[in-house]
């Protein structure tokens, strides 16, 4: 390839140890790193736009071609803590859910457990910017990110997707992979490999490059996400 591998990252807090590396210039002359929510970074990849992305699980059917590239990704093996339905009414009174618009994995992990384990079927409505003041009453949210982690501190019953699908299939989840969406050099799907494990060794370094007073970010890389 005659140019630098365009890259796209999901711009939450969960995937600086996976983009520290890139971001401390490995690889900057082979590659051009780029920053979206979720379904922004599905749909550049899935249009051509960017060559490799971090993307949510739950798109990858949808892309014509398909190559997941590194043994990284972010998952749960225990609470995500960032991925959760949350209300002011125990989960059988609930009657609407807000859908997070800057996700497609979560809500396809959403709509399975409400069906298959949670056995409800509430209106599901989609939302725009600034949905989460609409969760009250008997209308629930679900919220995924660092927004997730900033309303755990707002809501009564919080609901965990990673660990109701551990408590439903006794299996991990992963919500997103590196995946590319064209066959590249062997060279260079090593080195990426690499790069993107070198956060995993300095997570007090980025937990103290980014200041977050809602939720303590070493539980957060260290015991909820298991990358």
């Amino acid at each position: 390839m005659d140019r630098k591998i365009r890259v796209a990252a999901v711009s939450y807090l969960n995937t600086k140890p996976l983009t520290y590396g890139f971001e401390k210039g490995q690889m900057s002359g082979e590659l051009e790193l780029l920053f979206d929510y979720p379904a922004n970074v599905a749909a550049m990849l899935e249009h051509d736009i960017v060559d490799i992305g971090l993307i949510p699980v739950a798109v990858i059917p949808q892309l014509k071609e398909y190559y997941i590239i590194s043994d990284y990704g972010i998952g749960a093996t225990n609470e995500v803590a960032s991925v959760c339905l949350f209300s002011d009414v125990p989960i059988d009174e609930i009657e609407s859910v807000f859908l997070d618009y800057q996700s497609r994995t979560s809500v396809a992990l959403l709509q399975v457990l409400l069906k298959k384990y949670w056995k409800i079927s509430p209106e599901l409505v989609p939302s725009t910017v600034g949905y989460e003041d609409k969760i009250q009453g008997r209308a629930a949210g679900l919220v995924i990110g660092d927004r997730a982690l900033t309303q755990r501190n707002k809501t009564k019953y919080i609901y965990d997707l990673a660990s109701a699908w551990q408590q439903m299939t006794g299996l991990p989840f992963l919500f997103a992979a590196w995946v590319s969406n064209k066959k590249l050099p062997n060279d260079f799907v090593a080195a990426f490999n690499k790069a993107t494990a070198v956060g995993l060794d300095h997570i007090d370094e980025i937990v103290a490059a980014n200041p977050f007073a809602d939720y303590d970010l070493h539980q957060y890389y260290s015991l909820n996400i298991d990358y």
